[in-house]
């Protein structure tokens, strides 16, 4: 017998209910913010994600699928999808047409990373790009489109963490610091992480082994220039007028090269040690350097998976407005008929097509979470009525076997 591949899995009906909102959630609010979903590529060049995720990152480092065609060329599943919405944003020349393009996308990506909870090798993700402008109002738009993505799907226990990593040139003094420091703790720390604190020390603030470690980690705001620094005061207190419930985190750092000042996560306690839902930032040198022009960036992607796996925990799964148990053949397609009718009223119904025991059909109706079991038999056709129970509070009565009736119970 042949089973799903490791770190893949089926979406099952039971599920899909779930993706199904959540994926008209994500189009509705994308389209209040005038976000336009862009639908890409599911492998690209290597050398796109090289350059743009950075080599030295877990994901270009060890996660990448990567295969080589016949043609020779070295391709990657994606991993991620910004370097492919700015790949086609100079491909197709979008910077020209728009001074500022919002991009919005629901995509399959893939890891060789080890499976957990909620984090799989194929997996899906939603991700906004907002390309074109550097103000510090765009990054709180991109974090309030997300935050409040999160409230329009009732999710409670969910936060921003908060940081900024500064320019090229506020990095390079924090680097230096931020070596001196791991130097001094190197014996405690990873091999990866021993190796990167010379080539790339930033990403030790990533590694999922050692950052719980490093508690007292140098504060990047002390190095933010002037510039750097009134960008994040004036987003925090934009943040904070509009009521966002955030926390800075100084050892935030993201797990990709490319991000300058602004770097933010969404997380819920609800999901554990490994607790963010998505997480983004801006990336204002990405364009230029991928081969275009100068054009400032921010953007985040969401874990879907993790997303529905906190959706199922606050929410019982939408049951049956109704389900029709019917004994005898005479009663069993007088209930087709009669489901028939009230599905195209709008109501949710299933019957019995396996003639099973009234008892059975009952357990089936209590199993699919119906509100109302409509019962019919030879009895209640010869009387013309039809017997109603009300699964919640266990009260049945009988009614007189009509469409405008039973509807009317049904709603009440």
């Amino acid at each position: 017998m042949f089973e799903c591949v490791k770190g893949t899995k089926d979406i099952l009906p039971e599920e899909t209910e779930f993706w199904q909102r959540l994926e008209k959630e994500i189009r509705e609010i994308c389209s209040l913010y005038n976000y336009k979903e862009i639908r890409i590529p599911t492998f690209e060049r290597t050398e796109l994600f090289n350059k743009s995720t950075g080599e030295d990152t877990d994901i270009v480092e060890k996660q990448m699928y990567t295969f080589i065609d016949k043609g020779g060329r070295s391709l990657s599943l994606k991993p991620e999808g910004t370097p492919s919405v700015v790949r086609a944003l100079l491909q197709y020349s979008l910077h020209k047409k728009n001074m500022v393009n919002k991009f919005y996308y629901i995509e399959r990506m893939f890891r060789q990373e080890r499976p957990q909870k909620g984090r799989y090798r194929e997996f899906t993700q939603f991700g906004i790009e907002n390309i074109g402008s550097s103000s510090y109002l765009v990054d709180a738009e991109v974090i309030l489109l997300g935050v409040n993505l999160l409230k329009r799907i009732e999710l409670e226990d969910v936060f921003v963490r908060l940081n900024s990593l500064g320019c090229d040139k506020d990095r390079k003094g924090y680097t230096m610091r931020l070596k001196e420091y791991l130097q001094e703790r190197k014996e405690n720390l990873c091999d990866d992480c021993k190796k990167r604190i010379e080539r790339n020390p930033l990403r030790v603030l990533d590694c999922k082994i050692d950052r719980d470690k490093l508690t007292d980690v140098p504060d990047i705001k002390e190095f933010l220039c002037e510039d750097c620094k009134e960008h994040f005061q004036n987003l925090v207190s934009t943040l904070n007028e509009i009521g966002v419930n955030f926390e800075i985190d100084k050892s935030l750092v993201r797990g990709l090269d490319y991000y300058t000042r602004t770097v933010f996560e969404f997380t819920s306690h609800s999901l554990g040690s490994q607790d963010a839902i998505g997480g983004g930032g801006r990336y204002d040198n990405l364009v230029k350097n991928m081969g275009g022009p100068e054009l400032p960036a921010c953007g985040f992607a969401m874990g879907m998976e993790r997303i529905i796996l906190l959706m199922k925990k606050n929410e019982d799964e939408e049951g049956l407005d109704f389900y029709i148990c019917s004994i005898g053949e005479d009663a069993s397609k007088k209930s087709f008929i009669l489901l028939e009718e009230l599905r195209k009223k709008g109501l949710k119904g299933e019957k019995d097509y396996l003639k099973r025991s009234l008892k059975s059909q009952m357990r089936e109706a209590e199993k699919m979470k119906s509100k109302f079991v409509l019962i019919i038999g030879d009895d209640e056709i010869s009387k013309g009525t039809i017997l109603v129970k009300d699964m919640k509070t266990g009260a049945q009565e009988e009614i007189k076997f009509s469409k405008e009736e039973i509807m009317k119970r049904l709603k009440c």
